[in-house]
């Protein structure tokens, strides 16, 4: 199985003011094969394809030497990468409902990485050496394992540099078989609660960072465009940005780890997280909670681990009674279901969860499936 191990890389401001000129460099390439498929079509009413535009690297390298100090399959990844977002655009014009969105031009800075493959890299240890850039110390907080097919080096906004490792036959860690069964339901109060009773608090990263973060968006809004401090004041915005997406996504990891190596059915609600989010008064709140990407992460790590993911309807899974089945009604300000068929008293997630379970397990015997179902 394919792998990526991202790990966060410290570099010389040598290293760093060369890598940053192979990103411009891309980013020419990028645009002028972006120009010429525009202008072909133009002209001749045909399109051109990436193998035409690869075979004309060698013809542009003698016009423009500049390009000679990119490796030529550093500069074939920008043509694929190009490709890719004019498949992209075919598919959303074929799809109703979604904007066509034309691949643009890349402005200044605009441009963020670049992938290398068999050759111009070397790795020795914690240190990866690129040619014609220099040598980044990496923090290896777990080992590489498998082929590596590709490196990819990205600047990320807030002024740090990753690597990110793409591997081949990375050895499977199948856990142990597990009878265990669980429900869980996601909310806005509590991260989730499942049947068996735990609760995960939500933290709230974005909310709680607000402050800095709107007292850096008012200084970046008075810095003068085009200046140094401006650039600064970017820098720092980016950089909240991107400290609160690493919380979350650091959270939500071990989230779904703890769940996956516990049980080996999952049951979860199948979610319309797009639809939800039209909600102006629990859109931030949703957004913070990234339920969505705590999915996507349940459910490939049990892909990985052997386990069972299963996405049930949420139709019904706050106002039916766990104990007896009957409906009872309650808005989403009542906090505590209360049965007045069964006298069932309890948490409102709770009694959602158990549900969940309940109705997963139903699924489960009907479509008996292997990952997600």
């Amino acid at each position: 199985m394919r792998k990526t191990f991202l790990y966060e890389a410290r570099i010389s401001r040598k290293t760093a003011l060369n890598a940053e000129h192979r990103l411009e460099i891309c980013r020419a390439l990028y645009n002028l094969a972006l120009d010429q498929r525009i202008s072909v079509y133009k002209n001749y009413l045909k399109s051109i394809s990436v193998y035409d535009q690869a075979n004309q690297l060698p013809d542009l390298k003698k016009e423009f030497p500049e390009f000679k100090s990119v490796g030529s399959q550093v500069l074939q990844d920008v043509l694929e990468r190009l490709d890719k977002a004019y498949k992209s655009f075919f598919r959303r014009v074929k799809q109703k409902g979604q904007k066509a969105g034309f691949p643009r031009f890349k402005g200044y800075g605009r441009y963020d990485s670049f992938t290398l493959k068999q050759a111009g890299w070397k790795l020795e240890g914690r240190y990866l050496t690129i040619t014609r850039v220099g040598r980044f110390k990496l923090f290896l907080s777990r080992a590489i394992l498998g082929d590596i097919k590709t490196i990819t080096v990205r600047r990320a906004p807030g002024g740090k540099w990753l690597v990110a490792f793409s591997c081949d036959k990375v050895p499977e860690k199948t856990l142990p078989p597990s009878a265990l069964e669980v429900g869980i339901d996601v909310g806005i109060k509590s991260f989730c609660v499942d049947s068996e009773g735990g609760i995960v608090e939500n933290p709230a990263f974005f909310r709680k960072s607000e402050k800095v973060l709107r007292r850096r968006q008012r200084a970046l809004a008075r810095k003068q465009k085009g200046s140094k401090r401006r650039i600064k004041a970017r820098v720092l915005v980016a950089g909240s940005h991107q400290k609160i997406s690493n919380q979350r996504r650091d959270f939500l990891h071990k989230v779904a780890n703890a769940y996956i190596k516990e049980y080996g059915k999952i049951m979860i609600e199948d979610l319309k997280i797009k639809n939800m989010v039209q909600n102006r008064y629990l859109a931030k709140s949703i957004s913070d909670s990234s339920w969505g990407t705590f999915f996507e992460f349940l459910s490939y790590k049990a892909e990985e681990a052997g386990r069972t993911v299963t996405k049930v309807s949420p139709h019904g899974t706050s106002q039916l009674c766990s104990g007896c089945g009957e409906k009872v009604s309650k808005t989403l300000a009542v906090r505590t279901h209360r049965c007045p068929f069964c006298c069932l008293v309890l948490d409102r997630d709770l009694n959602a969860s158990m549900n969940i379970l309940r109705a997963g397990q139903v699924r489960q015997a009907l479509t008996p499936s292997v990952g997600v179902a």
